[in-house]
């Protein structure tokens, strides 16, 4: 062992956590495959609210550099953040484009958000969150975010499609990227049994060359330099944000709620999700560096604000990364870094088609149901809350959905049943907000 490799494995503790350099290194080249998207996805989203699209991509890169490497420095966890989906088109759609926030003040939103993310965390709020949560819906967000993941890759697939009169359908299986998909599929379940390391990634990198070869991949990179980041880098308008009155009436609370209540939730279930499948969560259901995690989240969405992005928040396909062996935060590092070089080639991002990561997030999500096994089905005050949480995250497209509804759940049977008890004044707080939040949904609707 190299003294370089000492150190890592001294900092990161890899051989305590049973893992190695090399497979950390492995472990983030895979997470950042499945989630390299967003390069392209977040500048077309926030495009839309007026922003330069170059920017925005340079903003993306950055926060989600800054944000994986600062969790795997500081947590320790193979956690990689990047800018939200949902989040993002809230920014876009509702904030700028319904309630005519300009962009700038939307971003100011954003910082104050993250500001209030990191004041919950230090008081220890949301500590106080994950503590109400009980283990067998720890399985259940688990097992949620696992159909979630794979209900993801089926649709970047094509394989499963919308449809008017049954909602999903099964796509066409003979068009190019639905093939391309099921050949990265079959390959990676091939070499998963073969127990081959690394499949994932050679099913990923494998299902791109094809791509080439048959000419399903079309690269138009518009013109860019890093000089592009300055388009949007501390352009938040903080003295608009508390501008936003009159005819906007509470709008400043509104979006400042729905950027708070939708992340926090969001990364609650995936922390746990992510956790639990790496092997780091205690048999109490316990988060080694809880804290030392969620302040790294806060962090990221603040800098991210301040680079020109939406929320930043810590993504479910880091589970692709903990599946490929990864249980360090030399993943998140890994992962990091790569989205940093990626700044330099943002707009060629492109080259890894959908149809390439899609079966990875297939599979990834069909092992993580494995935690379902947890819960007491025959148990109906188990069951019930575990089975919401599970149908809803997917059904709903939306984590923090499936969470209120668990935890709404379970708090109504205990109570129902007669077994509240005065150390669960936090969890009825909690469903109590739940309600607020679905009755507010309903009339926003």
């Amino acid at each position: 062992m190299t003294a370089a490799t000492g150190r890592l494995d001294r900092y990161f503790s890899l051989t305590e956590r049973g893992t190695s350099a090399r497979t950390e290194v492995l472990a983030g080249f895979t997470t950042f495959l499945t989630m390299a998207y967003i390069v392209l996805v977040n500048p077309a989203i926030l495009g839309q609210a007026g922003m330069p699209i170059a920017s925005v991509a340079a903003a993306t890169c950055f926060a989600a550099a800054f944000g994986s490497i600062l969790m795997g420095f500081v947590a320790n966890t193979p956690l990689a953040l990047a800018p939200g989906m949902g989040l993002n088109a809230y920014f876009s759609f509702t904030v700028v484009q319904q309630m005519g926030v300009p962009w700038p003040v939307a971003l100011g939103c954003v910082f104050l958000s993250g500001v209030a993310f990191l004041i919950l965390t230090l008081t220890g709020v949301r500590q106080l969150i994950v503590a109400v949560i009980p283990m067998h819906l720890f399985a259940a967000v688990a097992g949620g975010i696992g159909l979630f993941i794979g209900f993801i890759g089926l649709k970047n697939a094509g394989i499963v499609v919308a449809n008017p009169a049954t909602f999903v359908a099964l796509g066409d299986l003979k068009a190019p990227g639905a093939v391309l998909a099921l050949f990265g599929l079959l390959l990676i379940a091939t070499l998963s049994v073969w127990k081959v390391r690394g499949a994932m990634l050679i099913g990923i990198v494998a299902t791109t060359l094809v791509a080439w070869i048959f000419g399903q991949v079309t690269v138009t990179p518009a013109p860019y330099s890093l000089s592009a980041l300055t388009g949007t880098a501390f352009a938040l308008d903080l003295p608009g944000v508390f501008g936003l009155t009159g005819s906007h009436g509470l709008g400043l609370l509104e979006i400042l709620f729905v950027f708070l209540f939708v992340d926090l939730f969001d990364n609650i279930g995936t922390l746990v999700a992510v956790t639990k499948r790496a092997g780091l969560m205690d048999a109490a259901g316990r988060i080694p560096g809880l804290n030392r995690i969620l302040m790294a989240d806060a962090a990221a969405t603040i800098v991210g604000s301040m680079a020109g992005t939406s929320t930043v928040t810590s993504y479910v396909e880091s589970a692709a990364g903990v599946q490929e062996g990864g249980r360090t935060g030399l993943t998140a590092v890994v992962t990091g870094v790569l989205f940093l070089l990626t700044m330099f080639v943002a707009p060629y991002a492109q080259i890894v088609p959908l149809a390439a990561t899609a079966p990875a997030l297939i599979i990834v999500g069909g092992l993580m149901l494995l935690p379902l096994t947890e819960v007491q089905w025959e148990d109906p005050q188990s069951a019930i809350p575990a089975f919401l949480t599970v149908a809803m995250i997917p059904l709903t497209f939306s984590i923090a959905n499936g969470l209120a509804f668990g935890i709404t759940a379970h708090a109504a049977l205990k109570l129902l049943r007669g077994q509240a008890e005065r150390k669960d004044w936090f969890l009825f707080l909690l469903a109590g907000l739940f309600v607020v939040r679905f009755v507010w949904m309903s009339a926003a609707a």
